[in-house]
């Protein structure tokens, strides 16, 4: 039988772009783990998707059930309403983070994977607690670079 996971996660950036988080909330059963990075220069959506892609980057057995909670449409509503597949089968051209979403289909096609979207800010503990680390990590002064948004943009440094 396939263990079952809920992750819940958030991202965050101040300036958007500008130093940014993410936070996650992973739980099965009794176990309970929490992930959260800051970096110097970023997008919410960036930190949005790749706490989803840490999240799932934790996992150790293939196959797992996943349920993840996001208060991001925008990474909730390309996956099941299906349109990073089609961001795929034309090579993501004139798609906005492609590093990230390729990085997201390989390891989302290791699990069984649903997505469910909650509102922001609205007292869901686990929820609350991802706004809160990823806006930590945002904070924190060994910010790390993402690299796949300076790449994205080299113009803006």
């Amino acid at each position: 039988m396939a263990t079952k996971i809920t992750i819940y996660t958030d991202g965050a950036a101040r300036g958007n772009p500008g130093p940014g988080g993410y936070g996650v909330v992973l739980m099965s059963g009794k176990h309970r783990k929490e992930l959260s990075e800051g970096f110097q220069h970023t997008t919410n959506n960036r930190m949005e998707l790749l706490a989803v892609i840490k999240g799932l980057e934790a996992l150790k057995n293939e196959g797992s059930e996943v349920t993840i909670y996001t208060d991001s449409k925008y990474v909730a509503d390309a996956v099941e309403k299906g349109w990073v597949f089609g961001w795929e089968r034309k090579q993501f051209k004139k798609k906005k983070n492609p590093d990230l979403w390729k990085r997201f289909l390989k390891i989302y096609r290791k699990h069984k994977v649903k997505f469910v979207w909650v509102k922001g800010h609205a007292n869901i503990p686990e929820n609350e607690r991802c706004d809160e680390l990823a806006v930590a990590a945002s904070m924190q002064s060994d910010l790390k670079v993402d690299s796949g948004y300076t790449n994205e943009n080299p113009d803006l440094f």
